[in-house]
């Protein structure tokens, strides 16, 4: 009785067990259709998110991965936290790659020992730069162009020499930039204004230029409000934080100099070229830097020249040389313009205008090739790292003398969102104008919802952006306003050079690799964002040396988003919780079974001397 009593129970155990098993089944398949539909656990947390009153500072999320790769545990995944220590003040201003030290050990042969040289990876310093003591967050734009805080650039040098020229004055606590410059002690508006006459600057067909030489970027500064973004770059050299004053005013610019290497442009890429009183030997070397510049010059571009020697015969005194120097120099000039198939177009006081063919058909001389030497690179964008040679680069070729060598480019903003020449006439392997338009389309639902979790990013909050794998510059674009400007990178390992047709876009940008330190001062960026970028690196460099190189260069309170694979950011994560980051993790927008994730970011704000360092 005892046994049937016993069967009956278990019977009814199985039944009973059955019935859980089915309905467990039928709640787990609602539930992945829920989740499939984007209505998950990502957009409740961007929900509770966009309710915060204050966006600072992202509170640390506990979640769990649901992409762990097989046989995987977390502890796999995740290590022990390492904090990093503060590095000593004295690396306030670090500038890795050029760093005045190691310079002093290259030649000063054509400015070599200005240009990049980077630590071995024994010397990489693997601490915090420390911002300076009262460090404060930058004044917002406009009046960022006109006021600095003295305590985030401590530098008087310029002030004193430079006084006469209008560049820089001290007052108080804070540099006040009158707009002045060497060639234009009256202001940069009426120097816009004279190139203005000449120049189409206000009709949009001027959007993108290159001020090489550039001092405290004024020039770039108040070409701003006429809509042109100015690519300005100056060396680290005896005027002290030019290059940082100019990022801190909120004008793109970069530490750079022409010396023996190709600059980290692609070709055919800036609508105006720009020398005030800059110093570089233009003559020199074959005409090596005029070529360059030709390079990097879109077919009808201009390029400028103010001061030595234009109209030297007027102000040879003034520049206390001799005539007969500044005459052959100009000469000089004249004959590599002329070689280059630039026309002169107005030539007035101390400022020069030419601009360069719109392609090799409509030019006389280069039909006698004889008399030019060509580059025999196939690839003129393949830039990095690259002697510099006295060769002209080849421009695409055309049907006849009327087209534009490759593509005509609409006037900006309508150039924003338009297909690329460059993808449109296949210069891009395996790209389409349909795959531009999708990936444009797929920016606009990102930002959208990076929107809701970081509700500054489209208020101005955030002036100086970078994206540190831009491709087609999508993020840019999506974002794209005058309250702020998008540093775009290109990495150098990237599989397709997209650079080209971020400036066709009406966008700037850089070629870079992310094994080495950028080009820029501490401090100088307020976002910084970054897609699929450690995916790309991995097993190509160390992860830490990327994300302490991120943090050197972002504000203290600055923001930073990293969208990439859940496994690599959880790695991502634990290293940014060591350097004093506050970080969340947020589902992909179309719901949580994506593997692609969101890690959030923000700097807390510190200032050195106030801990123990380590050398």
């Amino acid at each position: 009785m005892a046994v049937k009593a016993s069967s009956v129970d278990n019977r009814t155990r199985s039944t009973v067990s059955l019935c859980i098993v089915i309905g467990m089944c039928c709640f787990f398949y609602i539930l992945g259709a829920w989740q499939k539909s984007g209505f998950g656990k990502g957009d409740s947390i961007a929900l509770e998110i966009t309710k915060r009153t204050d966006c600072t500072v992202l509170p640390n999320l506990s979640f769990d991965t649901h992409h762990s790769k097989a046989g995987s545990s977390s502890s796999d995944l995740v290590s022990p936290v390492k904090k990093f220590k503060p590095c000593p003040d004295r690396y306030t201003d670090y500038t890795p790659c050029q760093d005045q030290n190691r310079a002093m050990k290259f030649p000063r042969e054509n400015m070599n020992y200005r240009e990049r040289h980077c630590p071995p990876q024994k010397e990489k310093l693997h601490c915090l730069i420390p911002p300076p003591k009262g460090y404060v967050a930058p004044f917002p734009w406009p009046k960022s162009r006109d006021y600095v805080p003295f305590a985030n650039c401590p530098y008087k040098s310029l002030t004193v020499e430079k006084a006469i020229q209008n560049w820089v004055q001290y007052e108080g606590n804070v540099f006040r930039f009158p707009g002045g410059g060497t060639q234009f002690p009256q202001g940069a508006d009426k120097y816009i204004d004279q190139l203005a006459s000449v120049i189409p600057i206000a009709n949009g067909t001027v959007r993108t230029a290159l001020d090489t030489g550039c001092g405290v970027a004024s020039w770039g500064a108040y070409l701003l409000k006429r809509n042109v973004l100015a690519m300005s770059f100056a060396p680290r050299d005896s005027h002290e934080a030019q290059v940082q004053f100019a990022l801190e005013r909120g004008v793109p610019a970069v530490i750079g100099v022409l010396g023996t290497i190709k600059l980290p442009y692609p070709s055919r890429a800036f609508d105006m070229a720009h020398c005030s009183r800059c110093l570089i030997p233009w003559g020199a070397n074959d005409g090596m830097y005029l070529m360059e510049v030709d390079r990097v010059l879109r077919p009808g571009g201009y390029w400028v020249l103010s001061g030595p020697p234009i109209n030297w015969k007027v102000n040879y005194k003034g520049w206390q040389r001799t005539k007969k120097d500044l005459e052959a120099e100009q000469n000089r000039i004249e004959e590599i313009a002329d070689l280059l198939c630039w026309e002169k177009v107005s030539e007035k006081d101390e400022m020069a205008i030419w601009r360069k063919r719109v392609n090799t058909e409509s030019c006389p001389s280069r039909q006698d090739v004889s008399t030019v030497q060509m580059c025999e690179s196939t690839n003129p964008d393949d830039v990095w790292y690259k002697k510099m040679k006295a060769c002209v680069t080849p421009l695409p070729d055309v049907k006849d003398d009327s087209e534009v060598a490759g593509g005509a480019i609409k006037p900006f903003p309508d150039r924003l969102h338009a297909v690329p020449p460059r993808i449109a006439n296949g210069f891009i392997p395996g790209v389409s104008s349909e795959a531009f338009q999708k990936d444009n389309k797929m920016w606009k639902k990102h930002v959208k919802a990076y929107s809701t979790v970081n509700k500054y990013l489209l208020t101005g909050r955030y002036r100086n952006i970078m994206d540190m794998n831009a491709g087609f510059g999508g993020f840019a674009a999506a974002i794209e306003s005058p309250k702020s400007w998008v540093m775009n990178v290109v990495p150098t390992i990237a599989k397709m050079s997209t650079l080209g047709a971020v400036y066709e876009r009406g966008l700037i940008g850089i070629y870079h690799d992310w094994c080495e330190a950028f080009s820029t001062y501490p401090r100088t960026y307020d976002l910084i964002h970054a897609s699929g970028l450690f995916t790309l690196y991995k097993n190509k460099c160390s992860m830490e040396d990327i994300i302490l190189e991120m943090d050197r260069i972002l504000r203290p309170e600055g923001a930073v988003i990293m969208r990439d694979d859940v496994d690599v950011l959880i790695k991502v994560n634990s290293l940014a919780q060591g350097m004093r980051w506050n970080t969340k993790m947020v589902d992909h927008e179309d719901g949580p079974l994506m593997r692609e994730k969101i890690l959030y970011a923000v700097k807390q704000y510190w200032v050195g001397g106030n801990e123990t360092a380590v050398a």
